[in-house]
């Protein structure tokens, strides 16, 4: 049987998404510091709104705070293929999980692949705890609860993607396996966030619009959570047509002091990314950035929804030219691999895990 070449088309869209929207929002990851006041000034200066491609250079009169050190490489006619980060390194890692030990991994295969596969310096927050805690000896679940305050925050997230990749249309599929890689680091809306990824991106192979796919997403995980609360608070501002910037700032009050990298505040600026953005590649990924908060994970998850919505092929060409058709990775044996080979292997996996529930 050959490739479906829409499903192919959809996957790489979703690949070239999350490594643009990472791109995006890489030299202002600092949610503490650029704010989207802060943002939003910072392109006006430099003449760059409405926003139609990666991040200008800093205008000259520019006084605010540092971009991040790797921006020099992250800015609009200074690309040369991408930059690596961690965003992109857990999808690489997942497709290899997959690959090596089929649909029916393990949480403890997950962190064995972690210690042989993965630079303990590449890792951040959660990650960073739980990889400590295996290489100490210790089995999940343990590793996500021992010395480990960063428990909901959005490291489990942004490694959901290969799981609604490889379940294209099959939601709950999709979350099932997040939830099994999530554990490993994380604890309840922690664990919520990657479910909820992972179905949305399943979800985005089907629906019909954005906004089905957000509703499909949200029926996988506990309706009274505080992460399902946060998005259909979003969804329900969105449907009285209120304005993006008052729906984030109505939203952002409403989640004051959990932090810049905590899960529930960024599902609510990636929701909003994707409500507004309304299935338009270059609106999602801006808007989303432009939201604050953990810019370049929020850009590649909004860039992977979209990218699935939209096809490779119907992305603009200024998101995907510089990138050359070429990935950075920490993840061994990854480095400098090509984006559509990654789409490739993931397209062979989604086929299977068809074949296996046909």
């Amino acid at each position: 049987m050959g490739t479906d070449p829409e499903l192919a088309d959809r996957i790489f869209g979703g690949w070239l998404g999350r490594i643009a929207g990472n791109m995006l929002g890489k030299p202002v990851e600092q949610g503490d510091l650029w704010t989207r006041e802060r943002i939003d000034r910072y392109l006006r200066l430099a003449a760059a709104l409405p926003l139609t491609d990666y991040l200008p250079e800093p205008a000259a009169e520019d006084d605010g705070p540092p971009l991040r050190p790797e921006w020099r490489d992250c800015v609009r006619g200074r690309i040369h293929g991408s930059c690596r980060d961690d965003d992109v390194d857990y999808a690489i890692l997942g497709l290899h999980l997959l690959e090596t030990h089929g649909f029916g991994f393990s949480t403890e295969q997950i962190g064995d692949l972690w210690l042989l596969r993965l630079p303990y310096l590449q890792t951040f927050t959660a990650e960073r705890a739980a990889y400590r805690n295996l290489a100490n000896g210790l089995k999940p679940p343990l590793t996500a609860t021992y010395d480990n305050p960063y428990q909901e925050w959005i490291g489990a997230l942004i490694r959901a993607d290969i799981y609604g990749w490889t379940c294209p249309g099959v939601p709950r599929r999709a979350a099932s396996l997040a939830r099994r890689d999530a554990v490993l680091s994380h604890t309840g809306n922690g664990v919520y966030g990657a479910m909820w990824a992972a179905a949305l991106i399943s979800a985005a192979f089907t629906a019909p619009t954005v906004r089905r796919a957000v509703d499909e997403a949200l029926a996988v995980i506990p309706a009274s959570s505080r992460l399902a609360r946060t998005v259909r608070r979003v969804v329900s501002l969105h449907d009285t047509r209120m304005t993006w910037e008052d729906t984030l700032t109505t939203v952002t009050e409403e989640t004051a002091g959990l932090g810049w990298i905590h899960t529930i505040p960024n599902a609510a600026v990636l929701t909003a990314g994707l409500l507004y953005g309304d299935g338009d590649f270059t609106r999602t990924i801006t808007l989303t950035v432009r939201g604050g908060l953990d810019t370049d994970s929020n850009g590649a998850t909004a860039g992977s929804v979209a990218g699935v919505l939209s096809g490779a092929r119907a992305i603009p060409g200024q998101w995907k030219e510089p990138l050359e058709d070429t990935v950075r990775s920490a993840v061994f044996g990854f480095d400098r691999v090509r984006i559509s080979e990654l789409a490739e292997r993931t397209v062979r996996l989604a086929e299977a895990g068809t074949e296996s529930r046909g």
